[in-house]
């Protein structure tokens, strides 16, 4: 097991121990807060019973202690009956809402001593799934062109294996089900035992393995037994390295899309960290907001894909809040989903008429999480990238990478934080055109945006500039430190091999850097560092220049 599951499992078992030994004291604010009820009627006070009812419900749910919760579902729908009718309880309601209580209570202490071992076995399951690492797998008994091909690939961020016997590499398969395997068709005994191996393999494997087979052969009866091979893509020799990475980012989207940002919203500390700690452990970058106060200020700096936002809130109605968020400036189209036990079907309508995008009701296993928020997140983008992104590359247009800059500008002031801007200009590109071809060139945009993508962080930003210049934002981060991390980007780059008409050829890039320190806005941030970009040309191309305004 790595270390990444370990320290999530060991982050969930916590969150069990620390919602046991709070069982008692939650049993107890709930009985204490029914007591002064009876001593002073206020609808206040009971629509705090029953938000915690319905916090005791859903997180009990969510740690699998179905009997408790089914109780506490019970109990709240029991409480938002009273709630509608908007009149003082008679001694019969009072009487049954206060043997829900006692029934909720003991049930909470012998359900306690069963909690470890039902949530152990829930996440046991899960996280089976989850450790699972992307690899790629090279197959070929041709050492020198497999080693190759495994430098190649590993400068986009893979992990790559190589495997020149088909013995040991059955072996690793069992052990690695979810690598991706290029596998070579001819090998020196048998000209199609790669395909003939994967056959065999497919048989022996419960999900299918992804596999693209690399091949000096083009004919229709060799791609037709690959695909009968379970081949989701076929490759023929000598291996366009741009074409490959395409396919293998199309079949490993989490090693190039950038990190999701999700905001949770929820008074529940338990359910908070619970929902956070599963994304996280996705790949998603999450904040999150337990108190109302500071849930502007998080809205403005994070500029989150989607908003998680629970129902019922202390504050405010969960309903109310996605309404303040609609009116605030750049989150009108915000993806908002609401999160939360609320099982009555009218309200989730309703959630969703007025500013809502899904609903989801707690609990929601964590695969089912992760893959709502993704879809959604997905969708919201594309839908965006429309507006925002360079239809060549993926990355932010020229519009949109200003408006960024604009944004971590005043966001790296106020928290006087660092921050560099990188201009990345790809050296003598007009001749890679005129000798190569358009086509050639745009591969080559690709596979500078790909890496730019890759090699950064998630928190970094990177936009198309303009033809075959990219910028950098470099949240919280000195000049030196980004020339640094630029640097080995350009050395990587100029490492990699491009091929047009079976002819290959390398490309090197220029950039110039700035920071914030000495150039505090956008205009002359910008301008500094495209003379400092000028100067790197100027000095004979490939390397990088800062500039310090001095």
């Amino acid at each position: 097991m790595n270390n990444s599951v370990a320290d999530f499992q060991e982050t969930m078992q916590h969150l069990a121990d620390t919602f046991i030994k709070g069982l008692p004291g939650k049993i107890e604010d709930l009985e204490t807060l029914w007591q002064q009820l009876q001593n002073e009627w206020h609808a206040e006070k009971l629509q705090i019973v029953h938000r915690k009812a319905h916090e005791l419900a859903g997180t009990s749910k969510t740690f699998g202690l179905s009997e408790l919760s089914g109780l506490a579902d019970s109990l709240e729908e029991t409480l938002k009956a009273a709630l509608q009718n908007e009149a003082q309880l008679d001694e019969q309601q009072r009487a049954e809402i206060f043997a829900q209580l006692q029934e909720v209570g003991r049930l909470a202490v012998n359900q306690a001593s069963d909690f470890p071992k039902t949530f152990a076995k829930q996440f046991n399951d899960y996280l089976v799934d989850m450790d699972e690492v992307s690899q790629v797998f090279v197959v070929d008994d041709d050492q020198e062109a497999a080693q190759e091909l495994a430098l190649q690939v590993s400068y986009y961020g893979y992990e790559v294996e190589v495997f020149g016997r088909l013995e040991d590499f059955r072996e690793a398969i069992k052990r690695t089900p979810g690598a991706i395997v290029l596998m070579n068709v001819e090998f020196s005994d048998d000209a199609m035992a790669g395909i003939r191996t994967m056959k065999e393999i497919q048989q022996e494997m419960t999900e299918p393995v992804l596999v693209v087979f690399l091949s000096s052969n083009d004919d229709f009866a060799a791609r037709l037994e690959a695909v009968r091979a379970g081949g989701i893509a076929y490759l023929t020799k000598p291996i366009n390295s741009s074409e490959l990475i395409e396919q293998l980012d199309s079949f490993a989207v989490p090693q190039t899309q950038e990190p999701f940002r999700v905001l949770i919203v929820d008074d529940c500390a338990t359910d908070l960290a619970f929902h956070a700690a599963v994304l996280e452990q996705s790949g998603m970058i999450v904040r999150t907001v337990e108190k109302m106060n500071t849930v502007m200020r998080t809205l403005l700096e994070f500029n989150p894909d989607v908003i998680l936002i629970d129902v019922y809130l202390p504050e405010c109605s969960g309903i109310e809040l996605a309404k303040v968020i609609r009116q605030l400036d750049g989150l009108f189209n915000v993806t908002v989903v609401y999160l939360s036990s609320e099982n009555d079907f009218n309200t989730q309508q309703e959630a969703m008429l007025l500013a809502g995008d899904d609903f989801l009701a707690k609990p929601i296993d964590p695969k089912r999480l992760v893959s709502a928020v993704t879809r959604r997140v997905l969708r919201a983008r594309q839908l965006r990238g429309l507006m925002v992104r360079d239809g060549l590359t993926g990355l932010f247009n020229y519009t949109a990478i200003r408006e960024q800059l604009g944004r971590e500008i005043v966001r790296s002031n106020r928290l006087k934080t660092p921050l560099s801007l990188a201009m990345v200009d790809v050296d003598f590109f007009k001749k890679v055109n005129d000798n190569f071809g358009n086509a050639a060139g745009d591969r080559v945009l690709k596979s500078l945006a790909r890496l730019l993508k890759q090699r950064l962080r998630g928190t970094d930003i990177v936009g198309r500039y303009g033809g075959e210049e990219f910028a950098v934002i470099m949240t919280d981060t000195n000049a030196p430190e980004a020339a640094k991390v630029i640097d080995e980007i350009r050395k990587v780059f100029s490492r990699l091999l491009h091929m047009s008409d079976n002819k290959e050829f390398k490309v090197t890039f220029s950039c110039g850097i700035a920071d914030i320190k000495h150039f505090p806005d956008v205009k002359s941030v910008s301008e500094a560092a495209d003379k400092a970009l000028y100067q790197a040309k100027k000095k004979g191309r490939n390397q990088v220049v800062i500039t310090s305004g001095d």
